[in-house]
């Protein structure tokens, strides 16, 4: 059976890690190689980071970020924020990426998924997907979840495990931010109706919420922030907490 992921993520702008972090005896919160080492070294199985920067000069920073992180970290990571095109990606993966993550590039051109998937193979894409339940149905969001669409999240989800995707992370706008847990029924269903890896993301409060992802939402990886960012929960601890449930986790 594979093992259960967990993965923290990191908002990148111009090369600095931003919304707040507060590791303990961290020089410098705002460097996100530190970080990813740190991380590495507590027991994570993936990073992903995302740039929120929309400057031209931002990616040229992230570039140069990745460099460094693919130097000194020996775990996947994936990136995410702004890629739209082949080039963007060629860029990242040649830096070190190991995957890329695209959202609201996919839906306004869902032809963007099948090109990257053709051109360096399914394993290194991941469609990030936004989504907010409105009266019992899930419509993806776009613009970090500030845009919304009449588009079905599971057909949305559907349709890019068609054209290549090789994992779908999806992100509970009701849940995210809440800490009340992630939104296992939607996932559940993500799980049920594709073939794909699903990273769950959005509501971590406890570790309770990440056995119930597991067992529950059938996820086979989640993802949180603040909850690892403020050392809220401990990686290690959480994982032992898993393995007494019997999930499968890599310690």
């Amino acid at each position: 059976m594979l093992t259960k992921r967990i993965i923290p993520c990191l908002d990148i702008k111009n090369g600095r890690t931003v919304k707040g972090i507060n590791f303990v005896n961290l020089i410098d919160a705002g460097d996100p190689v530190i970080l990813a080492k740190q991380y590495a070294d507590l027991g994570a199985d993936e990073l992903v980071f995302l740039d929120i920067s929309a400057t031209l000069e931002g990616r040229k920073t992230m570039l140069e970020m990745v460099l460094k992180v693919a130097e000194q970290v020996n775990i996947p990571f994936t990136v995410g924020g702004g890629i739209s095109s082949i080039e963007d990606v060629d860029a990242l993966l040649k830096c070190g990426a190991d995957k890329v993550s695209i959202n609201s590039s996919a839906v306004k051109r869902p032809d963007l998924v099948n090109e990257l998937a053709d051109k360096f193979g399914s394993q290194c894409v991941v469609v990030a997907i936004d989504a907010k339940q409105i009266n019992g149905e899930w419509f993806v969001h776009l613009a970090g979840g500030t845009i919304p669409t009449k588009i079905n999240l599971f057909d949305w989800a559907k349709q890019v495990e068609k054209r290549g995707a090789g994992e779908i992370l999806f992100t509970s706008m009701n849940n995210d931010g809440t800490k009340a847990g992630f939104a296992n029924e939607a996932l559940a269903k993500l799980s049920s109706e594709l073939n794909i890896p699903i990273i769950a993301s959005g509501g971590a409060g406890t570790v309770q919420h990440f056995i119930d992802t597991f067992t529950v939402g059938k996820s086979d990886a989640a993802l949180a922030a603040s909850v690892f960012h403020f050392g809220e929960i401990a990686i290690l601890e959480l994982k032992e907490a898993l393995k007494k449930k019997n999930i499968p986790v890599r310690i």
